[in-house]
């Protein structure tokens, strides 16, 4: 007899890297790659991380408010608790029902903007993250390595209270990164320096290459 099919859940993928990288072009693009043959309920869910529930935008408004002065511990809090309810809200029921999920930012962000560029401990940070706001945790995290001067052009005026930390800050941002690589097995590395089509191709490729891991 043979063995009943098994129902696949989704695949949860994170996008991240420095302001300007081009995470957001590039979710936009697996979403539509992924998305393809599948029904409309079936799409991948696209997320931008603070955000995408109502807590979580509430939070983004206050987090990037240039009215405002808040420490890096502060902001950490803040990361967490809206990354708990987009988990809870949006990620786990569409995972259960075999969508994918496709993030921009979660905890290497915190990591590199909090911790190592805001000087917080990263085993403190990380500790806290892992026990309140891991669950579902990714299946593939992506890092789009850009140079910061170009991804900084890319990305043009500052516009919000993080960008304006300026670019030295950006620079510590960019080194949290490559150590976190260095810490998450789950962590893919891509060049996002080159031209859209390029880094859309390489991307797509590590994804499936993650989907035939987990899913034989």
């Amino acid at each position: 007899m043979a063995e009943p099919i098994k129902e696949q859940r989704g695949l949860f993928i994170v996008l991240d890297g420095v302001d300007g990288c081009g995470k957001s072009t590039q979710a936009e693009l697996l979403c539509k790659s992924l998305g393809e043959g599948c029904e409309a309920g079936a799409q991948p869910l696209h997320l931008r991380e603070p955000g995408s529930t109502e807590l979580g935008e509430r939070v983004r408004a206050l987090l990037l408010d240039r009215g405002l002065d808040l420490g890096a511990e502060v902001e950490t809090l803040l990361f967490a608790a809206a990354r708990r309810q987009m988990l809870d809200e949006l990620v786990a029921p569409a995972l259960a029902a075999g969508r994918d999920v496709v993030c921009e930012r979660f905890h290497p962000s915190t990591f590199a903007y909090q911790a190592v560029a805001g000087g917080l401990d990263p085993d403190a940070v990380l500790g806290l993250l892992m026990t309140w706001a891991d669950t579902p945790s990714p299946d593939l995290i992506v890092l789009l390595m850009t140079h910061v001067d170009l991804a900084t052009s890319r990305r043009g005026v500052a516009t919000d209270r993080i960008e304006d930390k300026g670019v030295e800050f950006q620079r510590r941002v960019a080194e949290g990164y490559r150590i976190y690589a260095t810490r998450d097995e789950r962590v893919r590395s891509v060049d996002g320096a080159r031209a859209i089509e390029e880094v859309a191709r390489d991307v797509a490729a590590v994804v499936e290459a993650a989907r035939g891991s987990f899913f034989p």
